[in-house]
């Protein structure tokens, strides 16, 4: 058994015993990106760089989320946990592949991209998105290096995006 997957059933281990547990975990996997929506619309709204913000912010998170994570899936088939192990699924989850997930790209953009504008909040969005990943591993969801793909992803595009938005107003302000 590799590190991957002893890490896996050591932390899917631990559900089943406490339903408050269970409950917590579900509501980190599945619900807490609603939340962390919310918040993201709030902040854009208090931010003085609002349009930057935003701009970068949602950028990073559809190319990571919905083309970086696909085009990887395209090319590395790799089965979702529960589908190739007996494991206690606390959330329902439908798509076949698991690496990198599009939770911890998504979500590691985000937080990536809101850090370059406001460090505190960003450091919030990092908190929670650790979290939010770690509970669907907890889940049986993904494996832990599903994750750590994920969160590569996130940050190195939302890195790329804002660094290419920043040098596009640049030029603008100098040109």
């Amino acid at each position: 058994m590799n590190l991957d997957e002893s890490i896996l059933f050591f932390l899917n281990n631990l559900t089943g015993h406490s339903r408050a547990f269970d409950i917590l975990v579900i509501f980190l996997a599945d619900y807490l990106q609603y939340i962390l929506g919310l918040l993201f619309l709030l902040l854009v709204y208090r931010s003085r760089e609002r349009f930057l913000l935003f701009r970068v912010s949602v950028i990073s998170g559809v190319v990571a989320r919905l083309i970086i994570v696909p085009f990887i899936r395209l090319l590395y088939h790799r089965p979702r946990p529960f589908l190739v192990y007996n494991l206690n699924l606390l959330i329902a989850e439908t798509g076949r592949y698991s690496f990198p997930s599009g939770h911890s790209a998504l979500f590691f953009a985000l937080a990536s991209a809101i850090y370059f504008y406001d460090k505190k909040w960003g450091v919030g969005f990092f908190v929670a998105a650790i979290f939010m990943n770690i509970s669907r591993i907890i889940a049986g969801i993904h494996y832990p290096s599903d994750i750590l793909g994920g969160l590569v992803v996130g940050v190195a595009v939302a890195y790329a995006t804002h660094y290419f938005i920043q040098r596009s107003v640049a030029s603008r302000t100098n040109g």
